[in-house]
Protein backbone atom coordinates (compact mmCIF):
# COMPACT_ATOMS: atom_id res chain seq x y z
CA UNK A 1 0.00 0.00 0.00
CA UNK A 2 2.05 2.92 -1.03
CA UNK A 3 2.22 6.56 0.47
CA UNK A 4 -1.00 5.63 2.51
CA UNK A 5 -0.45 3.80 6.16
CA UNK A 6 -3.44 5.46 6.99
CA UNK A 7 -5.13 3.02 5.01
CA UNK A 8 -3.53 -0.33 6.35
CA UNK A 9 -6.47 -1.51 8.20
CA UNK A 10 -4.21 -2.53 11.76
CA UNK A 11 -4.61 -1.89 15.11
CA UNK A 12 -1.85 1.24 15.36
CA UNK A 13 -2.76 2.73 12.06
CA UNK A 14 -7.01 2.54 12.04
CA UNK A 15 -9.06 2.47 14.97
CA UNK A 16 -11.85 -0.09 14.74
CA UNK A 17 -14.96 0.06 12.56
CA UNK A 18 -17.72 -0.01 15.70
CA UNK A 19 -21.19 -1.30 14.74
CA UNK A 20 -23.03 0.72 13.06
CA UNK A 21 -20.45 2.39 10.89
CA UNK A 22 -18.40 2.43 7.84
CA UNK A 23 -15.40 3.15 6.01
CA UNK A 24 -14.04 3.20 2.96
CA UNK A 25 -10.48 2.35 1.87
CA UNK A 26 -9.02 4.96 -0.61
CA UNK A 27 -5.64 3.36 -2.02
CA UNK A 28 -3.18 2.95 -5.24
CA UNK A 29 -2.07 -0.52 -6.47
CA UNK A 30 -0.01 1.07 -9.37
CA UNK A 31 2.95 0.15 -7.83
CA UNK A 32 2.54 -3.50 -7.68
CA UNK A 33 0.77 -6.88 -8.91
CA UNK A 34 0.16 -10.02 -8.56
CA UNK A 35 -1.81 -12.39 -5.82
CA UNK A 36 -3.18 -11.25 -2.66
CA UNK A 37 -6.19 -10.88 -0.16
CA UNK A 38 -7.52 -9.56 2.13
CA UNK A 39 -9.07 -10.38 5.65
CA UNK A 40 -10.54 -8.81 8.97
CA UNK A 41 -7.65 -7.96 11.43
CA UNK A 42 -8.78 -7.42 14.57
CA UNK A 43 -9.29 -9.89 17.46
CA UNK A 44 -9.79 -13.36 15.83
CA UNK A 45 -12.46 -11.95 13.61
CA UNK A 46 -10.47 -13.54 10.56
CA UNK A 47 -11.46 -17.36 12.25
CA UNK A 48 -15.28 -16.04 11.20
CA UNK A 49 -14.27 -15.83 7.32
CA UNK A 50 -14.81 -12.50 5.55
CA UNK A 51 -11.25 -12.50 3.37
CA UNK A 52 -11.39 -12.63 -0.10
CA UNK A 53 -8.82 -12.52 -2.86
CA UNK A 54 -7.20 -9.58 -4.10
CA UNK A 55 -5.73 -9.25 -7.97
CA UNK A 56 -3.84 -6.93 -9.44
CA UNK A 57 -3.13 -7.30 -13.10
CA UNK A 58 -0.52 -5.65 -15.13
CA UNK A 59 -1.00 -2.46 -16.92
CA UNK A 60 -1.60 -3.40 -20.41
CA UNK A 61 1.60 -2.01 -21.88
CA UNK A 62 3.77 -4.28 -19.39
CA UNK A 63 4.00 -8.07 -21.19
CA UNK A 64 3.32 -10.64 -18.84
CA UNK A 65 5.90 -13.45 -18.97
CA UNK A 66 3.71 -16.22 -19.84
CA UNK A 67 1.01 -17.04 -22.33
CA UNK A 68 -2.19 -15.48 -21.36
CA UNK A 69 -3.84 -18.48 -19.43
CA UNK A 70 -7.65 -19.28 -20.31
CA UNK A 71 -8.95 -18.59 -17.02
CA UNK A 72 -8.21 -17.72 -14.16
CA UNK A 73 -9.28 -19.27 -10.74
CA UNK A 74 -8.48 -18.05 -6.57
CA UNK A 75 -7.62 -20.97 -4.48
CA UNK A 76 -8.29 -19.85 -0.70
CA UNK A 77 -6.96 -22.68 1.65
CA UNK A 78 -6.82 -22.73 5.55
CA UNK A 79 -7.71 -23.97 8.87
CA UNK A 80 -11.33 -24.03 10.24
CA UNK A 81 -12.50 -24.12 13.12
CA UNK A 82 -16.03 -25.32 14.63
CA UNK A 83 -16.02 -22.69 17.58
CA UNK A 84 -17.37 -19.32 17.01
CA UNK A 85 -14.32 -16.67 16.74
CA UNK A 86 -15.26 -15.10 20.82
CA UNK A 87 -14.72 -18.66 22.05
CA UNK A 88 -11.89 -18.88 20.72
CA UNK A 89 -10.39 -15.41 21.92
CA UNK A 90 -12.24 -15.55 25.29
CA UNK A 91 -9.71 -18.88 25.27
CA UNK A 92 -6.56 -16.67 24.70
CA UNK A 93 -7.61 -14.15 26.95
CA UNK A 94 -7.81 -16.67 30.39
CA UNK A 95 -4.23 -18.26 29.10
CA UNK A 96 -5.62 -21.12 27.02
CA UNK A 97 -3.98 -22.03 23.20
CA UNK A 98 -6.04 -22.37 20.17
CA UNK A 99 -7.33 -26.00 19.74
CA UNK A 100 -6.54 -28.16 16.42
CA UNK A 101 -8.34 -26.74 13.63
CA UNK A 102 -11.32 -29.08 12.77
CA UNK A 103 -11.00 -29.19 9.54
CA UNK A 104 -9.00 -27.45 6.12
CA UNK A 105 -11.45 -25.76 3.75
CA UNK A 106 -10.55 -24.81 -0.09
CA UNK A 107 -12.73 -21.38 -0.84
CA UNK A 108 -15.01 -21.61 2.54
CA UNK A 109 -16.10 -25.00 1.59
CA UNK A 110 -16.08 -28.72 3.00
CA UNK A 111 -14.49 -31.84 1.33
CA UNK A 112 -15.27 -32.11 -2.20
CA UNK A 113 -17.40 -29.00 -2.45
CA UNK A 114 -16.01 -26.40 -4.39
CA UNK A 115 -15.63 -27.93 -7.87
CA UNK A 116 -13.37 -26.43 -10.55
CA UNK A 117 -13.89 -26.68 -14.39
CA UNK A 118 -11.07 -27.55 -16.31
CA UNK A 119 -11.21 -27.78 -20.51
CA UNK A 120 -8.68 -30.40 -22.03
CA UNK A 121 -5.62 -28.52 -23.61
CA UNK A 122 -6.16 -25.03 -21.89
CA UNK A 123 -3.93 -23.46 -19.72
CA UNK A 124 -5.23 -21.95 -15.79
CA UNK A 125 -4.04 -20.13 -13.72
CA UNK A 126 -4.68 -20.80 -9.68
CA UNK A 127 -3.85 -17.76 -7.64
CA UNK A 128 -3.38 -19.59 -4.04
CA UNK A 129 -3.63 -18.00 -0.45
CA UNK A 130 -3.47 -19.49 2.99
CA UNK A 131 -5.64 -17.65 4.69
CA UNK A 132 -5.97 -19.69 7.81
CA UNK A 133 -5.06 -18.70 11.17
CA UNK A 134 -2.23 -20.75 12.09
CA UNK A 135 -1.38 -24.13 10.04
CA UNK A 136 0.57 -24.07 7.31
CA UNK A 137 -0.44 -26.56 3.86
CA UNK A 138 1.13 -28.68 1.45
CA UNK A 139 -1.14 -27.77 -1.54
CA UNK A 140 -0.80 -30.26 -4.64
CA UNK A 141 -3.67 -31.47 -7.69
CA UNK A 142 -3.73 -35.22 -8.34
CA UNK A 143 -1.48 -36.28 -11.75
CA UNK A 144 -0.52 -32.40 -12.52
CA UNK A 145 2.47 -30.39 -12.42
CA UNK A 146 1.83 -26.84 -11.49
CA UNK A 147 4.37 -24.27 -12.78
CA UNK A 148 5.25 -21.71 -10.54
CA UNK A 149 5.22 -18.07 -12.32
CA UNK A 150 4.36 -15.35 -9.20
CA UNK A 151 4.50 -14.52 -5.52
CA UNK A 152 3.00 -12.04 -3.67
CA UNK A 153 3.84 -9.30 -6.33
CA UNK A 154 6.91 -10.65 -8.03
CA UNK A 155 7.56 -13.05 -11.11
CA UNK A 156 9.89 -15.70 -10.57
CA UNK A 157 12.04 -17.86 -12.44
CA UNK A 158 9.53 -20.62 -13.68
CA UNK A 159 9.62 -23.91 -12.64
CA UNK A 160 7.66 -27.03 -12.08
CA UNK A 161 6.53 -28.29 -8.75
CA UNK A 162 4.01 -31.18 -7.83
CA UNK A 163 3.61 -29.77 -4.47
CA UNK A 164 3.74 -26.41 -2.56
CA UNK A 165 4.04 -25.53 0.53
CA UNK A 166 1.81 -22.58 1.64
CA UNK A 167 2.42 -20.95 5.10
CA UNK A 168 -0.40 -18.89 6.97
CA UNK A 169 -0.72 -15.54 4.57
CA UNK A 170 1.53 -16.50 1.75
CA UNK A 171 0.36 -16.52 -1.91
CA UNK A 172 1.56 -18.25 -5.04
CA UNK A 173 0.54 -18.37 -8.55
CA UNK A 174 0.73 -21.19 -10.67
CA UNK A 175 -0.22 -22.36 -14.54
CA UNK A 176 -2.07 -25.81 -14.66
CA UNK A 177 -2.11 -27.47 -18.23
CA UNK A 178 -5.67 -29.44 -18.54
CA UNK A 179 -3.75 -32.72 -19.77
CA UNK A 180 -6.22 -35.10 -20.15
CA UNK A 181 -10.44 -35.50 -20.56
CA UNK A 182 -11.00 -38.70 -19.49
CA UNK A 183 -11.60 -38.10 -15.33
CA UNK A 184 -12.08 -36.07 -12.14
CA UNK A 185 -8.96 -35.11 -9.87
CA UNK A 186 -8.71 -34.30 -6.06
CA UNK A 187 -7.05 -30.97 -5.35
CA UNK A 188 -5.57 -31.27 -1.96
CA UNK A 189 -4.73 -29.19 0.78
CA UNK A 190 -3.14 -30.47 3.96
CA UNK A 191 -1.74 -29.90 7.25
CA UNK A 192 1.88 -29.77 7.94
CA UNK A 193 3.75 -30.08 10.99
CA UNK A 194 1.23 -31.91 12.84
CA UNK A 195 0.30 -36.05 13.05
CA UNK A 196 -3.37 -34.82 11.91
CA UNK A 197 -4.52 -36.40 8.74
CA UNK A 198 -6.58 -33.12 8.28
CA UNK A 199 -7.05 -32.46 4.86
CA UNK A 200 -8.96 -29.47 2.80
CA UNK A 201 -10.30 -31.61 -1.10
CA UNK A 202 -11.42 -29.70 -3.82
CA UNK A 203 -12.28 -31.42 -7.35
CA UNK A 204 -10.81 -30.51 -10.87
CA UNK A 205 -14.07 -31.19 -13.50
CA UNK A 206 -13.11 -32.30 -17.03
CA UNK A 207 -16.15 -32.04 -19.47
CA UNK A 208 -15.91 -36.18 -19.94
CA UNK A 209 -15.36 -37.19 -16.40
CA UNK A 210 -18.36 -39.86 -15.34
CA UNK A 211 -18.10 -39.31 -11.51
CA UNK A 212 -15.94 -38.50 -8.63
CA UNK A 213 -12.33 -39.22 -8.99
CA UNK A 214 -10.68 -42.57 -8.39
CA UNK A 215 -7.53 -43.89 -6.71
CA UNK A 216 -6.02 -42.51 -3.60
CA UNK A 217 -4.80 -38.39 -2.59
CA UNK A 218 -1.43 -37.61 -3.54
CA UNK A 219 1.00 -38.63 -1.15
CA UNK A 220 1.71 -35.60 0.84
CA UNK A 221 5.22 -34.96 2.23
CA UNK A 222 6.52 -36.39 5.51
CA UNK A 223 4.79 -34.21 7.89
CA UNK A 224 8.01 -33.43 10.46
CA UNK A 225 10.43 -33.31 7.75
CA UNK A 226 11.65 -29.55 7.27
CA UNK A 227 14.69 -30.17 5.21
CA UNK A 228 12.16 -30.71 1.52
CA UNK A 229 10.26 -27.44 2.45
CA UNK A 230 13.29 -25.61 3.32
CA UNK A 231 15.02 -26.61 -0.32
CA UNK A 232 11.43 -25.74 -2.13
CA UNK A 233 11.69 -22.29 -0.53
CA UNK A 234 15.76 -21.82 -1.44
CA UNK A 235 14.29 -23.05 -4.96
CA UNK A 236 11.95 -19.85 -5.48
CA UNK A 237 14.21 -17.37 -7.34
CA UNK A 238 13.13 -13.39 -8.86
CA UNK A 239 12.80 -13.17 -12.70
CA UNK A 240 15.45 -10.75 -13.36
CA UNK A 241 14.48 -10.58 -17.12
CA UNK A 242 11.15 -9.59 -16.94
CA UNK A 243 8.91 -6.41 -15.81
CA UNK A 244 5.81 -6.29 -13.34
CA UNK A 245 4.85 -3.12 -12.44
CA UNK A 246 6.70 -1.23 -14.04
CA UNK A 247 8.16 -1.73 -17.66
CA UNK A 248 11.53 -2.06 -16.76
CA UNK A 249 13.01 -5.59 -15.85
CA UNK A 250 12.80 -6.72 -12.10
CA UNK A 251 16.00 -7.14 -12.17
CA UNK A 252 17.45 -3.19 -13.05
CA UNK A 253 17.08 -3.15 -9.50
CA UNK A 254 20.35 -4.22 -7.94
CA UNK A 255 19.55 -5.10 -4.33
CA UNK A 256 22.79 -6.82 -3.59
CA UNK A 257 24.75 -3.64 -4.34
CA UNK A 258 22.97 -1.20 -1.63
CA UNK A 259 24.97 -0.54 1.57
CA UNK A 260 23.41 -1.66 4.52
CA UNK A 261 22.05 0.78 7.05
CA UNK A 262 21.07 -1.55 9.83
CA UNK A 263 20.55 -4.92 11.01
CA UNK A 264 18.33 -5.95 13.47
CA UNK A 265 18.11 -9.37 14.93
CA UNK A 266 14.38 -10.30 16.00
CA UNK A 267 13.77 -13.18 17.88
CA UNK A 268 10.88 -14.91 18.48
CA UNK A 269 9.83 -15.81 22.33
CA UNK A 270 7.59 -17.25 25.02
CA UNK A 271 6.63 -15.48 28.67
CA UNK A 272 4.05 -15.73 31.00
CA UNK A 273 1.80 -12.50 32.62
CA UNK A 274 -0.22 -13.43 35.12
CA UNK A 275 -0.73 -17.30 34.16
CA UNK A 276 -1.32 -16.40 30.72
CA UNK A 277 1.18 -17.37 27.93
CA UNK A 278 2.21 -14.38 25.76
CA UNK A 279 4.49 -14.08 22.88
CA UNK A 280 7.32 -11.68 22.71
CA UNK A 281 9.53 -9.76 19.71
CA UNK A 282 13.50 -9.64 21.23
CA UNK A 283 11.67 -9.65 24.93
CA UNK A 284 8.93 -7.54 24.66
CA UNK A 285 5.08 -8.40 23.92
CA UNK A 286 3.07 -5.71 22.25
CA UNK A 287 0.89 -3.79 23.55
CA UNK A 288 -1.68 -1.58 22.33
CA UNK A 289 -2.67 1.61 23.81
CA UNK A 290 -6.01 3.17 23.66
CA UNK A 291 -4.80 5.41 20.69
CA UNK A 292 -3.55 4.23 17.60
CA UNK A 293 0.32 5.03 16.75
CA UNK A 294 -0.47 6.55 13.71
CA UNK A 295 -2.92 8.95 14.79
CA UNK A 296 -0.89 9.88 18.13
CA UNK A 297 1.69 10.74 15.76
CA UNK A 298 0.26 12.92 13.97
CA UNK A 299 -1.66 14.67 16.70
CA UNK A 300 1.58 14.99 18.37
CA UNK A 301 1.27 12.32 21.22
CA UNK A 302 4.01 11.16 22.59
CA UNK A 303 4.49 7.67 21.31
CA UNK A 304 6.73 5.29 23.60
CA UNK A 305 10.03 4.01 22.25
CA UNK A 306 10.49 0.67 24.08
CA UNK A 307 14.26 -0.63 23.45
CA UNK A 308 14.63 -3.30 20.51
CA UNK A 309 15.74 -5.98 23.53
CA UNK A 310 15.40 -6.42 27.25
CA UNK A 311 17.09 -8.62 29.88
CA UNK A 312 13.65 -9.81 30.90
CA UNK A 313 10.45 -10.32 28.89
CA UNK A 314 7.99 -7.14 29.51
CA UNK A 315 4.95 -5.68 28.10
CA UNK A 316 5.13 -2.53 25.84
CA UNK A 317 4.56 -0.79 22.99
CA UNK A 318 7.41 -1.74 20.53
CA UNK A 319 8.33 1.00 17.63
CA UNK A 320 11.32 1.13 15.73
CA UNK A 321 12.36 4.55 14.23
CA UNK A 322 13.79 3.80 10.64
CA UNK A 323 14.83 6.78 8.63
CA UNK A 324 12.94 7.15 5.19
CA UNK A 325 15.22 5.27 2.60
CA UNK A 326 17.25 3.10 4.74
CA UNK A 327 17.86 -0.16 3.71
CA UNK A 328 17.38 -2.39 6.53
CA UNK A 329 18.96 -5.94 7.13
CA UNK A 330 17.04 -7.97 9.40
CA UNK A 331 16.89 -11.54 10.64
CA UNK A 332 14.52 -13.91 11.75
CA UNK A 333 16.09 -16.03 14.86
CA UNK A 334 13.24 -18.51 15.84
CA UNK A 335 14.70 -20.32 18.97
CA UNK A 336 11.46 -22.71 19.32
CA UNK A 337 10.16 -26.00 17.70
CA UNK A 338 7.72 -24.46 15.85
CA UNK A 339 7.40 -23.12 12.76
CA UNK A 340 6.91 -19.03 12.51
CA UNK A 341 5.47 -16.70 9.98
CA UNK A 342 6.54 -12.96 9.63
CA UNK A 343 5.00 -10.60 7.67
CA UNK A 344 5.91 -6.92 7.01
CA UNK A 345 2.92 -4.60 5.89
CA UNK A 346 3.88 -1.95 3.09
CA UNK A 347 6.77 -3.53 1.53
CA UNK A 348 8.59 -6.41 -0.11
CA UNK A 349 11.34 -7.35 0.95
CA UNK A 350 14.03 -9.82 -0.62
CA UNK A 351 14.41 -13.30 1.21
CA UNK A 352 18.40 -13.27 1.37
CA UNK A 353 18.95 -16.62 2.98
CA UNK A 354 17.47 -19.49 5.32
CA UNK A 355 19.06 -21.88 7.39
CA UNK A 356 19.30 -23.77 10.52
CA UNK A 357 21.16 -22.64 13.57
CA UNK A 358 21.68 -19.18 15.71
CA UNK A 359 22.66 -16.73 12.82
CA UNK A 360 25.91 -14.37 12.25
CA UNK A 361 27.46 -12.70 10.61
CA UNK A 362 29.76 -15.60 8.77
CA UNK A 363 26.01 -16.32 7.09
CA UNK A 364 25.85 -13.51 4.67
CA UNK A 365 28.91 -14.90 2.84
CA UNK A 366 26.26 -17.60 1.53
CA UNK A 367 23.64 -15.05 1.09
CA UNK A 368 22.06 -14.95 -2.54
CA UNK A 369 22.70 -11.61 -3.72
CA UNK A 370 21.34 -11.77 -7.11
CA UNK A 371 17.73 -13.14 -7.73
CA UNK A 372 16.29 -13.81 -4.22
CA UNK A 373 12.34 -13.72 -4.56
CA UNK A 374 10.66 -10.59 -3.30
CA UNK A 375 7.87 -11.12 -1.31
CA UNK A 376 5.97 -9.49 2.12
CA UNK A 377 5.75 -13.12 3.97
CA UNK A 378 8.01 -15.25 4.72
CA UNK A 379 8.65 -18.68 7.09
CA UNK A 380 11.20 -19.24 9.72
CA UNK A 381 11.47 -23.04 10.33
CA UNK A 382 12.19 -24.41 13.78
CA UNK A 383 15.28 -23.39 15.55
CA UNK A 384 16.37 -21.82 12.32
CA UNK A 385 16.96 -18.18 10.97
CA UNK A 386 15.79 -16.17 7.65
CA UNK A 387 17.44 -13.33 6.84
CA UNK A 388 15.89 -10.29 4.78
CA UNK A 389 16.81 -7.09 3.09
CA UNK A 390 14.19 -4.44 2.97
CA UNK A 391 14.50 -0.68 1.20
CA UNK A 392 11.84 1.53 3.23
CA UNK A 393 11.04 3.87 0.54
CA UNK A 394 7.41 3.83 1.99
CA UNK A 395 6.57 6.59 4.18
CA UNK A 396 4.15 6.02 7.38
CA UNK A 397 3.70 3.34 10.16
CA UNK A 398 4.00 -0.18 9.48
CA UNK A 399 2.89 -3.40 11.09
CA UNK A 400 5.88 -6.02 11.11
CA UNK A 401 3.91 -9.58 12.84
CA UNK A 402 3.58 -12.84 13.31
CA UNK A 403 1.31 -14.16 10.79
CA UNK A 404 -0.18 -16.80 13.70
CA UNK A 405 -3.04 -15.39 14.17
CA UNK A 406 -2.43 -16.84 18.10
CA UNK A 407 0.84 -15.20 18.24
CA UNK A 408 -0.27 -12.08 16.59
CA UNK A 409 -3.19 -11.72 19.12
CA UNK A 410 -0.59 -12.52 22.07
CA UNK A 411 1.81 -9.62 20.88
CA UNK A 412 4.22 -11.26 18.80
CA UNK A 413 4.60 -7.89 16.49
CA UNK A 414 6.14 -4.18 16.47
CA UNK A 415 5.81 -1.48 14.10
CA UNK A 416 8.09 0.16 12.13
CA UNK A 417 7.82 4.32 11.91
CA UNK A 418 9.56 5.17 8.86
CA UNK A 419 9.88 9.27 8.76
CA UNK A 420 12.08 12.12 7.20
CA UNK A 421 13.71 15.02 8.87
CA UNK A 422 10.29 16.97 9.18
CA UNK A 423 9.46 18.19 12.51
CA UNK A 424 5.73 17.20 12.29
CA UNK A 425 4.56 14.54 10.48
CA UNK A 426 2.18 17.42 9.23
CA UNK A 427 4.76 18.50 7.11
CA UNK A 428 5.91 15.57 5.23
CA UNK A 429 4.94 16.25 1.55
CA UNK A 430 2.50 14.61 0.01
CA UNK A 431 4.77 13.27 -2.41
CA UNK A 432 5.90 10.59 0.18
CA UNK A 433 2.66 10.20 2.02
CA UNK A 434 -1.05 10.75 1.23
CA UNK A 435 -2.55 13.61 4.13
CA UNK A 436 -4.94 12.27 6.64
CA UNK A 437 -8.21 10.84 5.12
CA UNK A 438 -10.80 13.21 5.79
CA UNK A 439 -13.46 10.51 6.76
CA UNK A 440 -10.25 8.95 9.27
CA UNK A 441 -12.00 7.25 12.53
CA UNK A 442 -11.32 8.45 15.85
CA UNK A 443 -11.06 6.87 19.33
CA UNK A 444 -9.02 6.64 22.76
CA UNK A 445 -7.46 10.52 23.61
CA UNK A 446 -8.73 11.61 20.19
CA UNK A 447 -12.25 10.27 20.28
CA UNK A 448 -13.03 14.14 20.65
CA UNK A 449 -10.32 15.39 18.33
CA UNK A 450 -11.91 17.48 15.36
CA UNK A 451 -9.80 17.34 11.98
CA UNK A 452 -8.78 20.78 10.34
CA UNK A 453 -6.84 20.75 6.84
Amino acid sequence: MRRNSWQDGVQETNCPILPGQNWTYSFQVKDQIGSFFYFPSLFLQKAAGGYGAIRVNNRVVIPVPFLRPYKEHDVLIGDWYNADHRDLRASLDVGGTLPKPDGILINGAGPNQTVIDFEPGFVYRLRISNVGLRTSLNFRIQDHWMLLVEVEGSYTVQQYYDSLDIHVGQSYSVLVTANTNQSSFYMIASCLYTSDQLAGVAIIHYPDSQGDPFGPFPPRPDSFDYLPSLWQARSIRWNLSVGAARPNPQGSYHYGSINISRTLVLENGVMEEENRRRYTVNGVSFVHPSTPLKLADYFQFTVPDTPLSASNPLLGTSVIDAPYKDFFHIIFQNPLETLQTWHLDGYNFFVVGMDYGVWNESMMEKYNMVDAISRSTVQVYPLSWTAILVKLDNYGIWNLRSQNAEKWYLGQELYLRVHGKENSPRDVSTRDEAPIPANVIMCGRLLNQTLVH
